[in-house]
Parts: structure tokens; sequence; C-alpha cells
């Protein structure tokens, strides 16, 4: 079968799969989406919130503390962002509360979680620093420290090229991430299937040809509590990507 003969089958399940998923509620309003011409041209910068919808957590697992996101941790799962992206800039802040913690933030995701209750896309690590003793191999041996201080990662078939290979992760090559109860701050870059990430003010890792390129953003709730800050998303325009490098649209009823 021709590439134009695929495209319209394809496209048919697409629809199909985002007619038959089941609707996820709306949950709250968090961080902002800023215009980049505006910016760029120094107008007054056009601004509109980000409205999350849930997964499969709840709505015990989050609250606030004044501008702070706060995830209990539990249920592990995640919220997405009602709207998809394809190229843009993500800047947050975020802080363990304790030690060993785990959590991320998943980019070109389909925001479907599977067997393991997690979803597809690429992988953004947010592990708090004593998560290596805490999870020793049977041999005792510690896992690598880079492990903690931002690896990427594509999850759920999406696969990825690692920029600093450890296997088909990419480990970040210089160690800047805190510890429980200080803030962490990532810029995550993403334009055509590439990440480029900054820990801490200063740009460690990334991965490319990414087979996602385009879905939500999802913010993951995998144990312990972490609380998130100061979240911006900053579109970039969009590229040549095809139906089968973008997750599958969900409903926002």
């Amino acid at each position: 079968m021709n590439t134009k003969q695929q495209t319209p089958l394809l496209l048919l399940a697409l629809l199909f799969i985002s007619y038959t998923l089941p609707a996820q509620d709306f949950l709250f309003e968090f961080g902002k989406e800023q215009d980049l011409n505006a910016l760029i041209q120094g107008k007054a910068t056009q601004e509109k919130s980000i409205r999350w919808r849930d997964v499969n957590t709840g709505p015990a697992t989050w609250r606030f503390e004044g501008e702070e996101l706060v995830c209990e941790g539990l249920p592990i799962g995640v919220i997405r962002s009602e709207q998809q992206y394809e190229n843009f800039v993500m800047y947050v802040e975020w802080k363990h509360m304790e030690a060993g913690g785990n959590s991320g933030s998943f980019v070109w995701s389909g925001a479907v979680p599977g067997e393991n209750r997690l979803p597809d896309g690429v992988e953004v690590q947010m592990l708090e620093l004593d998560w290596v003793n805490q999870n020793k191999r049977p041999d005792g041996e510690l896992p690598p420290i880079a492990y903690v201080h931002g690896e990427l990662f594509g999850v759920g078939g999406v696969e990825t090229v690692p920029d600093n290979p450890r296997g088909t992760r990419s480990k970040s090559i210089e160690n800047r991430c805190l510890g429980k109860g200080q803030w962490n701050t990532y810029v995550v870059v993403c334009v055509d299937g590439v990440i480029k990430l900054s820990v801490n003010g200063k740009f460690v890792n990334g991965i490319r040809q990414s087979t996602q390129k385009k879905g939500y953003i999802c913010l993951e709730s995998e144990g312990a509590p972490i609380h998130f800050r100061n979240l911006t998303v900053t579109p970039l325009p969009p590229g040549v990507t095809s139906p089968d490098q973008t997750a599958p649209l969900l409903p926002n009823p």
C-alpha cells in the first residue's frame, strides 16, 4: 500500500480512537501559555491560562498552596494539558518534599495510560537525589547518579535517539539537580522531534528523532509529594508533522 493510500486510513483510525476514548474531566487552570510574537516584538504579552484534565489520578491528588500546584503522589497517574503542543518551550520549577521522590513530565504524549498507569510520549525525569540510594540493584550496586539529574527517554512505544546514551535513555552530561525542599528549574525546548533540556540554568541533555512530535503535556503523580510552580509554555511555529507522528486528539467536553 502506498503512502497516499495509507494516509486516509490512518486519519480514520485516529478519528475512531478520539471518539471512543472516555472523556477526561477538567480539573483546574495552572500555568500560562504566552505568545512568541508578542514577546519578540516587545508588545504586551498575550497570555492565557493552561487548562488541565484528569487522566487517571483524581481531584484529591492535586491542590494549591498559593501559586504552587501540589501533587500528593497517589494514585500513580497523570493529568494532561487540554490542548496539544507540537513545537514549544516549556519552563517549569519543581521541588520534591521527600527523599527519593519520583515524578516527571511527559511531552508529545497521547495521554492514555498503559498497564503501568503512565502514558506514552517522551518523559522528562524529575527525581529526588536520594532515589539512587533507595533503589539499589540486587547485587547492591547503585544505579547511575545521572539517573536523577534529568534523564530523557521515550516511553509507551515512542522511540528517540539519545544525545548522551545510557542504553535507550539520554543522561545529563552534568549533575545539576538539587535535593528535597529545593526548587529546580527546567527549560524544555521541543522542536521537530528534538528536545533539549536545561537544568538549573545550563543545557545538559537532549534527544532527537522522536517518533511522536505532537501531543499533550502531562504532569506525573508517582508515589511522592512534589510541588510545581511558574509553568509557562511558549508555542513555536509548526513544522512538517504527519498524522502518524501526532498523538490522537482526545475529547474536551
